[in-house]
């Protein structure tokens, strides 16, 4: 028996039992849902972070993620543990890296928490330990970039350590869809690599779906957001296009998606947010041009919807001086600021985006949002309004951004002398304009 056979019975052996000893480097969005579910599945978790803060969080047990309550850790019996130490992968079986890939501000892919990660854990990696990237990436990344560091130590991926590319495919506040029952794409960049990725992944995920390579897994994460941008685009310019045609965009989509077949519904909004959609297409257009390759269609869709806070901000002013009131001095009520319903975050939120635009305007500008207390933004500390009618009625304007449900279950723009909806959930009214 060959050393990577008795290796392979050995892990393997080590997953069915849950002896094997799990880590998870970065627990953020994507990384500490991933903990949670692998000290779930009976496996002992380490999670690495160098934020003392989250660190402290896990092993208080408290929560700071809407898709991992706090009684989610009643049900775990001393399996999940946290440190800021990477001296901690000595110990480990497996290990998933679930770092931040930014973007700069010039729209190049920023690896640096990757190759710091990467550097981490070959200091401390040992024989048969399989390593994963899930970070989002542009393709190339685990067999170029992770794959020579880790080689660096003197070591043979497939022979001495493993590497697999299982990319995430989290939602937060998504109630339909978790780590177990949303589908995960693994790859290898060896056969045994993608065959122990997928037995590890067995353990938390329903279905698995290998592929033939980390590129292609890479490139299939990068397609799923980019299908999503592509396609709120196209129906941020029909919004656009409707507004000047005088109809309703939404009245439009909702007459298109009867159609049984060939149409896939998406919806105008004030702009896009969070750290995937608006971000990792550009990945992919950043990597094809080593190729030779524009891709007009990313760079078409990424400037309608960076328009999208521009053209909101203009309608409140359109709003206002309609009932001739100049944008200055007027007090305007923001309506959330996380980038969609019932999360905290507010990573590349067009609501900021719109917030800074009508203070540069001279707008007394406020906001509610019951997700987001507390906020820094622009050199200014603020607190979040209380939704009540009086703040309401307070408001010279009231712009519906982040529908979250608390807004719904208490409709308080009732009370408000004008409102502008970006997101379709205000009834028709006097008063009531939209994008």
């Amino acid at each position: 028996m060959t050393d990577v056979t008795a290796s392979a019975a050995t892990f393997d052996q080590r997953i069915a039992t849950r002896q094997a000893r799990v880590g998870v480097v970065g627990l953020g969005y994507a990384g500490l849902p991933l903990a949670m579910s692998f000290a779930e599945s009976g496996f002992d978790v380490v999670g690495i972070d160098l934020s003392a803060e989250r660190v402290q969080a896990v092993n208080d047990r408290r929560s700071y993620l809407v898709d991992v309550p706090a009684d989610r850790y009643s049900a775990l019996e001393g399996t999940l543990s946290a440190s800021t130490d990477y001296g901690a992968v000595d110990d480990l079986d497996t290990l998933t890296i679930c770092v931040p890939t930014p973007l700069s501000k010039t729209r190049t892919p920023d690896l640096g928490y990757v190759v710091a990660a990467a550097e981490s854990v070959a200091g401390q990696l040992r024989p048969g330990q399989l390593v994963v990237l899930q970070s989002t990436t542009y393709p190339g990344t685990t067999e170029e970039i992770v794959l020579p560091i880790l080689e660096s130590r003197g070591g043979k991926v497939g022979e001495d350590f493993f590497l697999g590319y299982a990319p995430e495919r989290v939602d937060p506040g998504n109630q339909d869809y978790d780590v177990r029952t949303t589908p995960r794409v693994v790859a290898g960049v060896t056969a045994e690599c993608r065959r122990r990725t997928e037995l590890l992944y067995q353990t938390i995920v329903d279905r698995i779906v290998p592929v033939s390579s980390t590129m292609v897994a890479e490139t299939a994460k990068l397609h799923e957001n980019t299908f999503r941008a592509v396609n709120i685009a196209l129906a941020n310019e029909l919004a656009l296009m409707c507004d000047r045609l005088g109809i309703s965009a939404w009245d439009v989509i909702e007459a298109a998606a009867t159609k049984p077949f060939a149409f896939l519904p998406h919806y105008p909004g004030p702009g896009l947010g969070g750290d995937c959609i608006p971000v990792v297409p550009h990945f992919l257009s950043w990597r094809l041009r080593e190729y030779g390759y524009t891709n007009q269609l990313i760079d078409a869709a990424h400037e309608i919807n960076s328009h999208m806070p521009i053209y909101a901000t203009q309608k409140v002013a359109d709003a206002l001086n309609d009932v001739g009131r100049p944008v200055k001095g007027s007090r305007v009520l923001l309506l959330g600021l996380a980038y969609k319903a019932d999360v905290h975050d507010t990573r590349e939120s067009p609501s900021l985006e719109i917030l800074r635009q009508l203070r540069q305007r001279g707008a007394d500008v406020r906001y509610c949002d019951p997700w987001v207390p507390e906020l820094r933004f622009d050199g200014v500390d603020d607190v979040s309004a209380a939704f009540t009618a009086e703040e309401v009625e307070a408001a010279d304007c009231v712009v519906m951004l982040t529908p979250h449900r608390a807004f719904l279950e208490q409709p308080l723009w009732d009370r408000a002398s004008l409102v502008v909806d970006t997101r379709n959930v205000v009834p028709d009214g006097p008063g009531v304009w939209r994008i």
